[in-house]
């Protein structure tokens, strides 16, 4: 199987009003996972005429907000607009088909991806006619649940610590934060839940 790890930040919490300020997804393949550094990659920050966020988001997000406000050439930079078209292009240079609709259809995973993420990409032109994603959605706090003590699903953080990562902060920056959650899924590729009890 091959899915799409994808991490947005953002200037806030609500897709109708805020802003992404930049979108990494990394394509893993589970019956061939390479080395985490060597997986293919794709990353934009995106630069809106003006921002709109909370001052939480805007904290969080500030060594991203000087990477836009460079002048320089920045290849990885882009509008909006250009947002999905270029991830369509990366994707279909790694191999995704479209489908009858020419639309390119992906299992995605993430962090929050269905209640967050897809929110937000939902709000950007060509969802759903240049790329979209499949209706089941891969988020690895399901994997790192404790059924008997836990009242809500675990955080990025807690999945972390309970998966024995060494460091167990939470980078908040797109691709580092996709390429954890590659990690996190990884040790149920050979020994999945239904297995457990073989």
């Amino acid at each position: 199987m091959r899915y799409v790890s994808l991490d947005l930040e953002t200037t806030g919490g609500n897709p109708r009003r805020h802003q992404i300020l930049e979108l990494a997804a990394v394509v893993e393949d589970t019956r061939h996972p390479l080395p985490l550094p060597e997986l293919p990659a794709f990353r934009r920050v995106v630069r809106h005429s003006e921002l709109v966020g909370t001052a939480g988001a805007l904290a969080l997000n500030a060594g991203l907000l000087q990477e836009l406000a460079r002048k320089e050439p920045n290849p990885q930079l882009c509008s909006p607009e250009d947002l999905l078209p270029q991830l369509r292009e990366f994707l279909l240079a790694q191999g995704f088909k479209t489908d009858k609709n020419d639309c390119v259809t992906v299992t995605m995973a993430g962090k929050n991806i269905a209640v967050f993420d897809l929110g937000f990409l939902r709000e950007l032109p060509g969802y759903g006619t240049l790329v979209r994603a499949e209706p089941a959605m891969l988020d690895p706090a399901a994997f790192y649940l404790n059924w008997r003590k836990d009242t809500r699903l675990p955080t990025m953080q807690i999945c972390k610590a309970r998966a024995g990562f060494e460091d167990d902060t939470v980078a908040h920056q797109a691709l580092a934060d996709a390429l954890d959650v590659v990690q996190l899924l990884r040790p149920f590729y050979e020994r999945p839940s239904y297995k457990m009890h073989e």
